[in-house]
């Protein structure tokens, strides 16, 4: 991304941000509710074209060829619809036609993301009768049928108790390891100093990117909650919001 910009009328939610993440990388997306992250993540995700700026997304002009962007990434939010009547199975069955899967090729991606999650013990129950870790895991399956190169993480483990949280993110380092580029917000800290890097933004800024430990290190600080706090505060007119 090179300098992307969105407004909405005479206000600026996203000012000329420029960021390149690795194809394989955890990338962190960092920010207080209203920094802009959403904005930014709906540009990049081919939903929003940018006021001004340039970019591509797994290859693909985020001005001409947003549509391109839109199959070939996965997305998944803390509110990732699931059809709760569904079977876990159904629902997948049913993203897979989403995502234009050929009928012939199905039930072999199905049996796939199902192993690759280990969603065998619970893809036959109801997921509105699942617990939210196992919805979460469903709705990560889901997001992955059609095998995207990229996929943007929207606060995925909101809700989930601190142990499947662990375990969620061994999945994410997997899918990372096999090559996947996953672009993740987060509100938890201890989950963003998972990520390889990460970037800091505030007031539709990047204010600062870089690794956990190089940040904490940079700024002197004990964690990296220390030093996101400190960075915003910085930024802040006279300590003001």
């Amino acid at each position: 991304m090179d300098r992307l910009t969105r407004k909405f009328g005479d206000f600026v939610a996203v000012d000329e941000i420029s960021l390149t993440v690795e194809r394989g990388e955890i990338f962190g997306f960092l920010g207080a509710n209203g920094a802009g992250k959403t904005t930014a993540i709906r540009m990049m995700c081919g939903l929003l074209l940018p006021t001004s700026g340039n970019g591509t997304v797994n290859g693909f002009d985020i001005h001409r060829e947003n549509e391109m962007i839109k199959g070939s990434i996965g997305y998944m939010s803390q509110k990732f619809s699931l059809y709760g009547d569904l079977t876990g199975r159904e629902n997948l069955d049913f993203y897979g036609a989403v995502y234009r899967i050929p009928s012939r090729d199905l039930k072999d991606r199905i049996r796939e993301v199902i192993d690759r999650l280990d969603l065998a013990s619970f893809v036959d129950r109801p997921a509105g009768s699942l617990p939210v870790g196992w919805r979460q895991r469903l709705a990560l399956a889901a997001a992955l049928m059609h095998r995207p190169g990229i996929l943007f993480l929207d606060e995925p483990t909101g809700g989930v108790d601190p142990l499947f949280r662990r375990r969620f993110w061994e999945i994410l380092y997997r899918l990372a390891d096999q090559g996947t580029t996953l672009f993740v917000t987060t509100h938890y800290m201890d989950e963003a100093e998972f990520c390889g890097r990460i970037s800091i933004m505030h007031r539709g800024k990047i204010i600062e990117v870089g690794s956990p430990s190089d940040l904490t290190a940079r700024y002197g600080q004990p964690d990296l909650q220390e030093t996101f706090i400190t960075l915003i505060s910085r930024e802040r007119p006279n300590g003001q919001d």
